[in-house]
């Protein structure tokens, strides 16, 4: 990927004419939280920059700089995890969005590495005050999970879930050095039913499936199908 893509990279007058073409801004947004004894604590973040290095190459987009910091109240006791509330997500993603816009972005796709339905929430309700405080801007608000969890029940059990089989095939294609040896097995025995984070014997470590199957090869196989339904949905969703 370029290094012009990155926002970061890029001095002020020649974002000023990339703003000429109305490019699409990716937001990544990852988290800092357990994934069991074998991935990295930063798995989300891996996955939801490498996905947006991938798809701005495909869709000639812009890369945002990360926020590497999420909601994650189920991995809370877990150590390592960071979780931000809500509100303090919302707040926070909301302030970037409208300074995208208040840019001259018009197009802007927030591409989340982590699913949590609480954390989603907060997402689309920071695009939603930026886009009522700019009307003339369109955000999408997604995690690269709606579209890897598309293949549970084909390529990974229905049960398959965080940091299970389909997460570390995936860390292992995308940064395979950050993957350990071990390959857990845990099922979640908390009731989706019930708030908050299930105890100790409901679930035992921040797995959800049986990762021993993992594979880079599968990895790839889930990179090319999300790579495939995000750049049909950019062209749906955020059409120049």
């Amino acid at each position: 990927m370029s290094a012009s893509r990155r926002l970061a990279e890029l001095d002020s007058r020649s974002f000023e004419r990339q703003l000429a073409k109305n490019p699409l801004v990716i937001l990544p947004v990852g988290a800092l939280e357990a994934h069991g004894p074998h991935l990295p604590l930063g798995a989300d973040q891996i996955q939801a920059e490498a996905t947006a290095a991938a798809l701005a190459d495909r869709v000639d987009a812009l890369i945002a700089p990360t926020v590497p910091y999420g909601s994650a109240p189920g991995a809370r006791r877990f150590p390592g995890t960071v979780s931000l509330s809500i509100a303090q997500l919302e707040d926070h993603v909301a302030g970037v969005l409208s300074e995208l816009a208040r840019s001259g972005v018009r197009r802007i796709l927030v591409l989340s590495g982590h699913a949590e339905r609480g954390h989603m929430a907060a997402l689309r309700e920071a695009a939603d005050d930026a886009m009522r405080s700019h009307p003339g801007v369109r955000v999408a608000v997604l995690s690269d999970y709606d579209f890897v969890y598309e293949l549970r029940g084909r390529d990974a059990p229905a049960t398959d879930g965080h940091a299970g089989l389909l997460e570390t095939s995936r860390v292992l294609a995308l940064a395979p050095a950050t993957v350990g040896p071990e390959r857990p097995v845990v099922e979640n025995r908390r009731s989706p039913f019930l708030p908050g984070a299930g105890t100790e014997a409901e679930w035992p470590e921040s797995v959800m499936g049986d990762t021993r199957p993992a594979s880079a090869e599968l990895g790839r196989r889930v990179q090319a199908h999300v790579l495939d339904r995000l750049s049909a949905t950019v062209a749906a969703l955020l059409p120049p």
